[in-house]
């Protein structure tokens, strides 16, 4: 049974716990965990009381068990999480103390559910024709103008010459790249994983090359011992979905490409304030190649923090686009013995089972008609049977953008290199985003409705002749979303 507005599962709600049952086994065996703490929002006194409430709460259970604790951090001024790496003792107190503070009146309670801090990971020249990205370049001249898009990932190499024609990533206030794990904001426009650089080099940007300085692009391919090794590919000119619109980098994973929802969360809630809460529209979209695998005993689908923040800065006015995941693919056992290999269901990862994002799926770079949708990607339905993905996009072997740690392993054996290709939803989710920018800087009437453009965007995608759980409703297509209006 779920209760409490559906944002947890909750099989048995006479035995509830506000420890989620994944943080409960975490605490037999992590000293210290990272936890967010989800505020009551009926607490008397609101959110801001809910807050003060708490901190005086982890003061009063380190002070009783002669231990420290740092004080929780809010993900936002506005926020109703707060986060902490908390003594594994000193959780189990707060809720307990909490508990007995409140003597059976739930709005005295400041605590609505500690939940474990979870792990999230980082989930051209050909794939902007396969999207019919080129054809609107030229058509309508839907090149991205005027249109601001938040990269939410490892950070964004601004040295990088394919940002550098269109001033990509220079910013006027009140916008300003944040660097959300080391808190240094000028790191924002570094990235050591490369990943964030990748995915950024999709939406956005242009280079060409000349006769006298070349672009170096190069692939991953196999010897005949089946080892891997880079191969140059030659090309002229690369261009993002939306070469003209500014890329805002809030970094929220690590040079190893590793995060926390607590930190994704922090970055949406600065997308809001950014906004004014909807009040007057900065940033027009936000892109998140990251994600954790779901699993339905941390809370319903659909319902974890990180995707009730998602659904909500889209009710705000913001596009989210969000990376369907990698782990569509995996093996099965047959009655007889034998590991079945093959695609899995219900493997959408978070936060793209939220129900307002556009969750987008992988697809082959430039024949997607013949090879349909990647084996390695996430296929629905959801956990609570919602249609998902929304759409598929080029995912295999994408040409972007080679920065920190990927551009280093090609570049060992080659030297310097300015692209790379890569796979994964991760790249498939920015062909939507800056599709998505790329409408919008011609269609401004539609700035500020996103769930309009989620509509727009399903009814004009290209059926792939994929079943829905795998394609969603098929291959997005820029020119047929801006010919339907």
């Amino acid at each position: 049974m779920d209760t409490e507005g559906g944002r947890g599962f909750d099989p048995d709600q006479l035995s509830r716990s506000v420890i989620a049952p994944p943080l409960q086994r975490r605490l037999a065996v992590d000293p210290a965990p990272k936890v967010v703490i989800d505020l009551n929002v009926a607490y008397e006194g609101g959110l801001l009381s809910a807050r003060a409430r708490i901190a005086e709460l982890v003061r009063q259970a380190a002070e009783s068990l002669g231990t420290d604790a740092a004080e929780p951090q809010p993900l936002g001024p506005t926020s109703q999480y707060v986060a902490a790496r908390l003594p594994a003792e000193v959780v189990r107190a707060v809720a307990r103390l909490d508990r007995e503070a409140a003597g059976g009146r739930p709005e005295r309670r400041a605590v609505h559910r500690i939940w474990p801090d979870f792990k999230v990971r980082a989930l051209m020249n050909r794939s902007v024709a396969t999207v019919k990205a080129d054809a609107a370049h030229r058509a309508f001249a839907a090149d991205g103008s005027g249109i601001v898009w938040a990269v939410l990932d490892s950070g964004i190499d601004g040295r990088h010459p394919h940002f550098r024609m269109h001033r990509t990533v220079e910013l006027d206030p009140p916008l300003a790249h944040k660097d959300f794990v080391t808190g240094k904001d000028e790191l924002a426009l570094e990235d050591p994983c490369g990943h964030g650089t990748h995915v950024a080099g999709i939406i956005a940007g242009e280079l060409a090359g000349t006769t006298r300085k070349p672009l170096v692009a190069v692939r991953r391919e196999r010897d005949e011992n089946g080892d891997p090794a880079f191969i140059r590919t030659p090309v002229s000119r690369m261009v993002g979905m939306a070469p003209k619109a500014t890329l805002v980098s809030y970094r929220i994973l690590d040079e190893h490409g590793d995060g926390d929802t607590s930190t994704v969360i922090a970055a949406l809630n600065q997308v809001q304030q950014v906004n004014g809460y909807g009040r007057e529209l900065v940033i027009h979209g936000v892109n998140l190649s990251v994600g954790y695998p779901f699993d339905p005993e941390w809370f319903a689908c659909g319902q974890s923090p990180l995707c009730v923040e998602v659904d909500r800065l889209v009710r705000s006015g913001v596009v989210v686009v969000a990376a369907a995941g990698n782990t569509g693919y995996g093996f099965t056992q047959a009655a007889s013995g034998e590991a079945n290999a093959g695609g899995l269901g219900i493997t959408v990862n978070d936060p793209g089972n939220a129900q307002l994002a556009i969750t987008v799926g992988s697809t082959h770079r430039d024949m997607p008609h013949r090879y349909g949708v990647s084996y390695f990607s996430s296929k629905g339905p959801t956990g609570d049977g919602r249609a998902k993905p929304d759409l598929v996009a080029p995912g295999e072997r994408v040409l972007s953008c080679a920065a920190g740690a990927v551009a280093a392993e090609a570049e060992a054996s080659l030297g310097p290199v300015h692209y790379v290709e890569d796979s994964g939803t991760s790249m498939a989710a920015p062909h939507v985003s800056g599709c998505v920018a790329a409408f919008l800087s011609i269609r401004r009437e539609f700035l500020g409705q996103p769930e309009e453009v989620k509509a727009l965007f399903l009814r004009a995608a290209t059926d792939l002749g994929r079943v829905p759980d795998f394609q969603g409703r098929g291959l997005v297509d820029l020119m047929r979303a801006i010919q339907l209006v």
